[in-house]
C-alpha cells in the first residue's frame, strides 16, 4: 500500500472523528481575525474613494481604477497563492500574504497622488487575494466532516466583522478631517503585526503534511487536537481510553521508513500539472461551475458594495449621511452569515448557495428601484443579508470539491478567475450608471446573481462527507 496515501487516509479519518475542540477554536479564531482584517481593508477603500473624490477631485473613472487595480492584484495573488499553498504549505502562505498587504496598506497612508496610490493598492491586492482562498482551505482541512460547512461559513462571517469595522472607521474617521482617509489606511496596517502571530501560533494543516510525506509532523498535530477534545466528546467516539489506544495503534503505521515515505513524497506535481489536473475529466464540470459562480458573484458584489457609498452621495444624501446608511446596510451581513451557517448543514451546499443568490437578485432589483430612505436602507440590508450568506456558502463549497493535492490550486484559481469580474465591475459601473442609472445597474447585478444560482447546481454536494471523497 502506498504509505503516503495510507497516512493521508488515517489522518483524515482521525480529524473527521473529532468533536469541535479548543484547538479548532484557535484555528478558526486565528484565521478569522486575519479574514476580518482583510475585509476591513477592502471595505475601507469604498469610503476612501468617496472621500478622495471630494478632496482630490477624482473622476468616477479614476475612483473605479483605484478599486480595480486592487482587484487585479487580488486575481494574481489568488492564483499564485493557491499554487504556493499546495507547494510550501497553507500556514506559511497565510502569514506571508497578511504581511504583504498589511505593509502596503500602511504605506498607502503616506501617498501624495493617484499614481503611487495605485501601485500600493496593487500590492495590497496581491496579499489579500492570496490570503482568502488559502485561509478557507486551511480551516476546512482541520474541520470535522459533519460540521465543516458550518465552520467555513462562520469563518466567512468574520468578513462581516471586518466590513462593519470599516464602516465604523468610514463613518467616524474618514470624514473627520481632510486627512481622515490617511488615518484609515494607517489603521489598516494592523495585519502586518498580526502576520507574526499567525506564523508563530497556528499549526500547519496535517492533511497537507501527510500528503507530502511529513508523517511525524502530521501525527503530532492530530494528536494535539485529540488531546484537546473534551472527555465527554471523546467518549462519544469510543471513550478517552479508546481514542488514546487508537492513536497509539497508528503510531507504527505512521512511522514508515523515512526513505520510503520521502521517496514517494518527492514526486510532486509541477504547477502546470496541477492546473491541468483541475480540468481533467473528473473535475472539469465542477471547475467550470465554480469558476462561473465566482465570476458572477464577484461582479455583482463588488460592483454594488464598492459603489454604494458614492451612489448614495450622488443621490444627495451627503458624505456623512451616506456613510451612516452604509453602516446600517453592513450590519445586516451578520444575520445573513448566521442563517447560512445553520442552513448549510440542513439543506446542503448547493441549495443554500442558490437560495441566497436568488435572494440577492431580488434584493438588488429592490435597491435599484428604491426611492425613499426607508426603502433604500431596507433593500440594502436585504442585499447585504443574502449576498454575504451566499459568500459564506461559496467559501464552504469551494475547497471541498478538490483533493488535498489540488485543493489550494483549485480554490485559488477559482477565486483568481472571479477577481477578473471584480476588476471589471468598478470600471463598468460608472458607464452603466450613466446609461441607465441605479435601476439598470442593479438589474445587471441581479442577472449575474441568477446566473450564479443556476451554475451552483452543477457543483458536487459534500455535506457530511470526508474531504478524501473529493
Amino acid at each position: 500500500m502506498n504509505p503516503v496515501s495510507e497516512t493521508t487516509r488515517t489522518v483524515s479519518e482521525r480529524l473527521d472523528a473529532l468533536s469541535f475542540t479548543r484547538k479548532h477554536l484557535r484555528v478558526l479564531s486565528g484565521s478569522g481575525l486575519g479574514w476580518a482584517l482583510d475585509a476591513m481593508d477592502v471595505g475601507l477603500i469604498s469610503f476612501i474613494i468617496a472621500a478622495l473624490t471630494q478632496h482630490w477631485g477624482l473622476t468616477k473613472g479614476e475612483g473605479g481604477l483605484i478599486a480595480s487595480v486592487g482587484f487585479l492584484g487580488m486575481a494574481i495573488g489568488a492564483s499564485l497563492g493557491g499554487l504556493l499553498a499546495d507547494r510550501i504549505g497553507r500556514r506559511q502562505v497565510f502569514a506571508l500574504t497578511l504581511l504583504v498587504y498589511g505593509l502596503a496598506t500602511g504605506a498607502s497612508a503616506l501617498v501624495g497622488g493617484l499614481a503611487l496610490l495605485l501601485i500600493f493598492r496593487f500590492l495590497v491586492g496581491l496579499g489579500l487575494g492570496a490570503e482568502l482562498p488559502v485561509a478557507s482551505t486551511y480551516v476546512s482541512e482541520f474541520a470535522p466532516a459533519r460540521i465543516r460547512g458550518r465552520i467555513i461559513v462562520i469563518l466567512e462571517a468574520f468578513w462581516a466583522v471586518g466590513w462593519t469595522a470599516s464602516a465604523v472607521i468610514g463613518y467616524f474617521v474618514v470624514p473627520a478631517s481632510e486627512n481622515g482617509w490617511r488615518w484609515a489606511f494607517a489603521i489598516g496596517a494592523v495585519p502586518a503585526v498580526y502576520a507574526l502571530v499567525v506564523r508563530l501560533g497556528l499549526p500547519e494543516s496535517p492533511r497537507w503534511l501527510a500528503s507530502r510525506g511529513r508523517t511525524a509532523e502530521a501525527e503530532s498535530v492530530v494528536a494535539e487536537f485529540e488531546a484537546s477534545a473534551p472527555l465527554r466528546a471523546t467518549a462519544a467516539h469510543g471513550g478517552a481510553v479508546g481514542a488514546e489506544t487508537a492513536t497509539a495503534s497508528r503510531r507504527e503505521e505512521l512511522a514508515e521508513p523515512a526513505a520510503s515515505v520521502r521517496a514517494d513524497a518527492a514526486v510532486v506535481q509541477p504547477a502546470r500539472n496541477r492546473l491541468a489536473a483541475i480540468w481533467a475529466p473528473a473535475y472539469r464540470t465542477r471547475t467550470a461551475a465554480i469558476w462561473a459562480v465566482w465570476f458572477c458573484v464577484n461582479f455583482a458584489y463588488y460592483g454594488a458594495f464598492i459603489w454604494i457609498p458614492s451612489i448614495l452621495v450622488d443621490a444627495g444624501f451627503g458624505l456623512v449621511r451616506s456613510f451612516g446608511f452604509t453602516l446600517l446596510i453592513t450590519l445586516a451581513q451578520l444575520p445573513g452569515y448566521a442563517v447560512a451557517a445553520w442552513l448549510i448543514e440542513k439543506w446542503g451546499r448547493r441549495l443554500t448557495l442558490s437560495v441566497f443568490l436568488v435572494g440577492s437578485a431580488g434584493s438588488a432589483i429592490a435597491f435599484g428601484t428604491a426611492e425613499t430612505e426607508t426603502a433604500i436602507v431596507a433593500a440594502g440590508m436585504a442585499l447585504s443579508f443574502f449576498n454575504l450568506g451566499a459568500w459564506g456558502a461559496l467559501y464552504a463549497v469551494t475547497p471541498e470539491i478538490y483533493p488535498t493535492s489540488l485543493r489550494g490550486t483549485g480554490a485559488g484559481w477559482a477565486a483568481g478567475f472571479g477577481r477578473i469580474a471584480s476588476i471589471a465591475a468598478p470600471l463598468l459601473v460608472p458607464v452603466i450608471l450613466a446609461a441607465g442609472g441605479a435601476g439598470l445597474t442593479f438589474t445587471v447585478f441581479a442577472v449575474f446573481f441568477l446566473v450564479a444560482a443556476a451554475a451552483a447546481w452543477a457543483l458536487v454536494e459534500f455535506r457530511g462527507k470526508s474531504l478524501d471523497e473529493a
